[in-house]
């Protein structure tokens, strides 16, 4: 399918979920990166940009100026929520169990995730999930953090079709060119975290394995495997 086409008819899609769920709009966490500015390009494109509020919740980190210059360039409305005090005050109450990165990383964006949905709950509008589906198969995403979203318009599509997406949509090209993060502590990077490219996961996920090494192919295998979890609902025992 062409980028043209899958953004009308991602943004079309868009829309009737909204009315599905009978909500007047969406919120979405902007990171400054380009998933978050291309699924709420997406979202102006099928509601409205009076429908689409960003949130940027900085913890510990720089992502304020970032942030403004997507909502800017999509005209939205948005707020800046510092979680900072929040996270502390959390880590102070429970006596800073663990200072590991990736549970810290995990505290921050299921705070993140409180944030979408309490202002959300407040506007009647459905949270604007920003993954895609290069990290959903990976499992790189915060089970009940940013992986806790109402729509995920780009969750079936690898991050190359999102970059060309971000083409279509006019986002920034200095967006477009920043490194991939989540933003979870500085200097993080996705590729780095994870250990592989999103090249590599997309060959590895299309079934154009032998551009990888088997090295590759085996720890993306078994990053999918250990990560079926996250893209399950809870099991529920039923021997009753």
């Amino acid at each position: 399918m062409n980028p043209e086409r899958m953004v009308y008819e991602i943004a079309v899609w868009l829309k009737e979920q909204m009315d599905l769920a009978n909500a007047k709009g969406y919120v979405v966490g902007l990171s400054g990166g380009v998933d978050s500015a291309v699924a709420a390009a997406l979202a102006v494109k099928g509601v409205g940009v009076d429908r689409v509020l960003g949130l940027i919740m900085p913890i510990e980190s720089d992502m304020v100026a970032d942030g403004e210059k997507v909502a800017k360039s999509l005209h939205i409305s948005w707020y800046t929520h510092n979680l900072s005090l929040a996270y502390n005050r959390f880590l102070d109450g429970v006596g800073r169990m663990s200072n590991r990165r990736e549970i810290t990383g995990n505290l921050k964006a299921r705070l993140r995730m409180c944030d979408l949905y309490y202002v959300a709950n407040i506007m009647n509008y459905l949270v604007l999930g920003t993954g895609n589906r290069s990290e959903i198969e990976m499992g790189y995403f915060t089970k009940y953090g940013d992986g806790g979203v109402d729509v995920l318009p780009l969750g079936g599509l690898y991050k190359d079709q999102v970059y060309r997406l971000a083409r279509v949509l006019d986002i920034p090209q200095e967006v477009i060119d920043r490194p991939p993060s989540a933003g979870l502590w500085p200097g993080q990077t996705d590729e780095e975290e994870m250990g592989v490219t999103y090249e590599d996961i997309e060959c590895f996920l299309s079934g154009a394995g032998d551009a990888n090494t088997p090295e590759q192919n085996i720890k993306m295998g078994l990053m999918q495997k250990r990560s079926e979890h996250k893209r399950r609902m809870p099991p529920i025992w039923t021997g009753l």
